[in-house]
């Protein structure tokens, strides 16, 4: 059986005993225009066009300090303002738990299971993770790409978390909202889950065998 075959179909034959979260709109709901107040929308998009905004916040998330991406917009200031603007007011991206997620994982770690993050986040903001949604300081540990100078979809981050919190991936779930990265967790060996919602993702869960309640009424 393949490594495709073992997490497309749950069967690995061992118990789950860990989770690995992603936690950008996985536990806390990220929105980047959430930084830019009452700007207009179309000068937040034109700036996000012209910096290239997925490429640009991906090399953050890979451990490109904010003072290496102000020096690397030298010469275009307008381009800078903006993104002093969002690295300020930051915090307003970040605009509270996915709903459900918090009780599931208090049920997941009731239930005996491993907690741990793997995030794509820039080492210089993750500090606001924690404030907006409290779940994602109740891992048993987490890898942050900035830290590690990783991201996902690199399979050497993956790697890495492997390695520091000796992980049995056959065991292990890794749950994410983009499918590149749920891609390479299955590519890899993990059971890997696509996230759109916690209750599906509850689903998921218990049909690998995990202990946890059906969706439905009960604490959100």
């Amino acid at each position: 059986m393949t490594a495709a075959d073992r997490t497309s179909d749950g069967a690995s034959g061992s118990a789950v005993d860990t989770v690995v979260y992603d936690f950008g709109n996985v536990l806390v709901r990220w929105d980047p225009y959430g930084a830019f107040g009452d700007r207009d929308r179309a000068e937040v998009d034109a700036w996000m066009a012209e910096i290239d905004f997925p490429a640009f916040n991906r090399a953050q998330d890979a451990g490109r300090t904010w003072a290496q991406a102000r020096e690397a917009l030298a010469g275009r200031p307008h381009l800078r303002t903006l993104m002093d603007e969002y690295v300020a007011n930051f915090p307003g991206t970040l605009t509270g738990p996915v709903p459900g997620s918090a009780a599931l994982v208090d049920e997941l770690r009731a239930a005996g299971l491993r907690l741990l993050g793997l995030t794509n986040w820039s080492a210089e903001l993750f500090e606001h993770a924690a404030t907006a949604a409290p779940a994602t300081a109740r891992m048993d540990g987490v890898v942050v790409s900035g830290r590690v100078g990783l991201a996902k979809p690199d399979p050497e981050i993956f790697r890495h978390l492997e390695r520091v919190f000796d992980v049995d991936v056959r065991r292990a779930v890794f749950v994410d909202d983009s499918p590149a990265n749920v891609a390479a967790a299955r590519d890899l060996g993990f059971h890997a889950v696509h996230f759109t919602d916690t209750d599906t993702f509850r689903a998921a869960l218990r049909d690998l065998g995990v202990p946890v309640r059906p969706a439905g009424p009960g604490p959100r």
